[in-house]
């Protein structure tokens, strides 16, 4: 086969293999943002529906500061099976394509390159190790002083349990 073939495969595949390995740490990257929300319901009313909605989705109390007027829900988050097999499954065929171009490289090597795919399940185990997490969520309800009359509720936690707070309860953003 020609060099120059080989070393461009060679190349592109050691680019695949960067992208597996970010993509494979982004799977368990912590994505806490900050959303302020707008809602018409009474203070006591929408703090009845958020601590409902949390306790569905398996949160709790775990604080309450009088003095900031802030409540702290935390939850466990489990890592997801799909995903650990997921990406185990990616990494075995990331780690085929880089055993097959270096046994065209290095021939007298081939043996030891096709025991590269043994590490296949660690990309899996990796996310499996970091991504089962305890995640706080940051709920503070603040009367809005225009017209008309609401609450805004500023919220930390989790960009995607945000997204389901905005879907389930309605509320506005701003």
């Amino acid at each position: 086969m020609n060099t120059s073939v080989l070393g461009s495969t060679f190349f592109l595949t050691l680019l695949l293999m960067i992208g597996l390995f970010f993509f494979i740490r982004a799977s368990f990257k912590d994505r806490t943002e900050q959303v302020q929300l707008w809602s018409d319901l009474p203070e006591e009313s929408l703090l009845t529906q958020l601590q409902g909605y949390f306790d569905q989705r398996a949160y709790r109390v775990a604080q309450v500061d009088e003095e900031s007027q802030q409540v702290t829900f935390e939850g466990f988050v489990r890592p997801s099976w799909f995903l650990a097999v997921f990406l185990s499954l990616l990494a075995g065929c990331g780690l085929v394509c880089f055993a097959l171009i270096l046994s065209y490289l290095l021939p007298q090597l081939t043996l030891l390159f096709w025991g590269l795919i043994a590490l296949a399940p660690v990309g899996g185990w990796v996310y499996w190790q970091k991504a089962g997490r305890v995640e706080q969520v940051l709920l503070k309800i603040e009367p809005s002083p225009e017209t008309p009359p609401g609450h805004f509720v500023t919220v930390r936690g989790h960009r995607d349990e945000l997204i389901q707070l905005q879907r389930a309860m309605s509320l506005k953003a701003i």
